[in-house]
């Protein structure tokens, strides 16, 4: 049995999804499905952006803005031979929407985007609003186990939406964006599914950001453990809090591309059951993939004696958590301490700089921004003595300054910084180095 998530470019019209049911009815094992709200096309702004801006306007005015969506879906709703079919939901949500929570409203194109799409596959529609839970505000995956197996498993197939589920006060909560493919694997993870196929609008994962470098192939296989890093540093084609519970069901994920069915995908794996053989992968270089972000920021903290101090770094970092900034690396030396971070605004800079002065008494603070993280991913790089070399050369050959390595007790990922200047030659220059 697959679970099976289609995203908002594979619901994004009728015709779309025409494929969608062919690819369905295509293999008799898919039969729980989760869809995503209709994303956007050349005409027409993602479903959920409109959503979301319906949220920001107060009472009548939001039935007035919810025109747009409703348009949408009647259009879709004709093109599929479903006229009228949604009539009865759009005058339920209109009746609620101006005095609705931003939850609610948000996610009512995954909702009625299910609700067509389980019409117009034959299959059961189940809200996820009952089987999906969040305890304040917090995705409960104890009791979102407790739930949601039982009520599937009630049902030989189903169409579920994805993107939010309830509160313990029945109040509707959402994922963050991207959070379908979360729903997809809790649903996978309920019904034991063999594979998690994610559907999208590209071939799987690559060797790195094919917009940047054109000569980028598709992956056949990742472990969940690559996909995290990837994932995290930029390689947005899976949400990465997704793999957690296909991770805790052992639960394969296949990234297939709905509008190319020759392409073989991506399949993300068991870290564990790759390490012991049981996967295999075509292609064999010590480094998978080399992803990256831009845009960030360093803090470099010199004092002398600073090994001495006793809780010198707790008291910097307790600067950056008194601001609510996320800190991404740390490096430090005897006397000095360098922490990237992702605030970008110089005011919150300044005032960052001004407490970690007035806490630590620095002998030299610098501020850098503009910075770009690339990760170099892949098992065994450990045991490699000639990885972190290549990296280097490659990038003082490329004339591109390196400002920061942090190899980590990690195995599987070497983290490097640059400017944001040079972060698309460090990429090409990288992909050049390792042959991925």
């Amino acid at each position: 049995m697959k679970a099976v998530k289609f995203g908002g470019t594979s619901m994004s019209t009728a015709e779309s999804i025409k494929t969608v049911k062919r690819i369905v009815e295509s293999d008799p094992e898919r039969r729980f499905i989760v869809v995503s709200a209709p994303g956007v096309t050349t005409t027409e702004a993602k479903v959920t952006d409109v959503l979301i801006s319906v949220a920001e306007r107060k009472g009548a005015d939001r039935v007035n803005s919810f025109a747009t969506v409703k348009n949408r879906f009647i259009g879709i709703c004709n093109g599929l031979g479903l006229e009228g079919f949604l009539d009865g939901d759009f005058r339920m949500i209109e009746t609620v929407l101006p005095n609705a929570d931003d939850g609610y409203i948000i996610s009512r194109g995954e909702y009625l985007c299910a609700k067509l799409a389980a019409r117009f596959l034959g299959y059961p529609f189940v809200d996820a609003a009952g089987i999906i839970k969040f305890h304040g505000g917090v995705y409960d995956d104890d009791t979102t186990e407790t739930v949601c197996a039982p009520v599937l498993n009630g049902y030989k197939c189903a169409v579920i939406p994805g993107f939010y589920g309830s509160d313990e006060q029945g109040k509707t909560v959402i994922f963050p964006r991207g959070g379908s493919d979360i729903s997809g694997a809790i649903v996978a993870r309920a019904v034991n599914a063999s594979v998690y196929e994610n559907f999208t609008d590209v071939d799987g994962f690559m060797t790195s950001d094919p917009r940047v470098v054109p000569h980028a192939e598709p992956l056949d296989l990742l472990t969940y453990m690559e996909l995290r890093e990837l994932a995290y540093m930029g390689a947005n084609v899976l949400h990465p809090e997704s793999i957690f519970p296909a991770r805790r069901a052992n639960i394969p994920i296949h990234i297939l591309n709905t509008f190319n069915a020759a392409a073989h995908g991506t399949m993300i794996v068991p870290t564990e059951l790759f390490l012991s053989g049981k996967y295999k992968r075509k292609r064999r270089s010590v480094v998978t993939a080399v992803a990256g972000k831009r845009h960030f920021s360093s803090l470099y903290i010199d004092k002398s004696m600073t090994y001495a101090e006793v809780g010198f770094i707790r008291r910097v970092l307790g600067c950056f958590e008194s601001l609510n900034i996320h800190v991404e690396h740390i490096s430090s030396g005897i006397d000095s301490v360098t922490v990237v971070f992702s605030a970008r605004e110089r005011e919150t800079a300044d005032r960052l700089m001004c407490a970690v002065k007035k806490e630590v008494s620095p002998d030299r603070i610098n501020l850098t921004t503009d910075v770009s993280l690339i990760a170099i991913v892949g098992h065994g790089m450990c045991r490699r003595r000639d990885v972190v070399a290549r990296a280097v050369n490659r990038l003082s050959n490329a004339d591109i300054n390196l400002l920061l390595i942090d190899r980590s007790a990690s195995e599987i990922n070497i983290i490097l910084a640059v400017s944001d200047n040079d972060f698309e030659r460090a990429l090409i220059a990288l992909n050049g180095e390792f042959e991925i």
